[in-house]
């Protein structure tokens, strides 16, 4: 299955389906099915201070070193400022991304929570996990 692992606060926010853009400085060809893990690095100090971004979380706990949803990754948007124009009309969608010209937005449709998580190191990129049986 593919993986990628995202920093929280913002794996658990898109599990919540409160996050539809992963925001990165790269671009993937990738489309299809993606499974998102929330990366073992803690959250950093300005992002659990920012009490907007942690209110999304709705006192739901983070999900540090687990694989917690699965979604489509159904495009890859080059950020030009009409976009960025866009989505600051989203406020919510804005404060969960870094949306600068020449950075990537990548679109995240049919968000679905697993029923358990899954333990993963995790790793840099979109990644292969292959999975144990015990995980079905």
């Amino acid at each position: 299955m593919k993986v990628l692992s995202i920093k929280e606060p913002y794996a658990t926010i898109i599990s919540l389906g409160k996050k539809h853009y992963e925001t990165r400085s790269w671009k993937t060809k990738y489309r299809g099915e993606l499974y998102i893990h929330a990366s073992i690095a803690k959250i950093k100090k300005e992002w659990a201070n920012n009490k907007e971004l942690m209110d999304l979380l709705d006192g739901n706990e983070l999900n540090y070193g687990y694989i917690i949803c699965k979604c489509n990754l159904v495009d890859c948007i080059y950020m030009d400022d009409n976009f960025i124009k866009e989505v600051k009309k989203n406020h919510q969608e804005y404060i969960c991304g870094k949306y600068e010209i020449g950075r990537y937005a990548w679109v995240l449709e049919d968000i679905q929570v697993l029923d358990k998580k899954i333990p993963a190191k995790g790793n840099l990129n979109i990644w292969n996990y292959e999975r144990d049986v015990d995980c079905d």
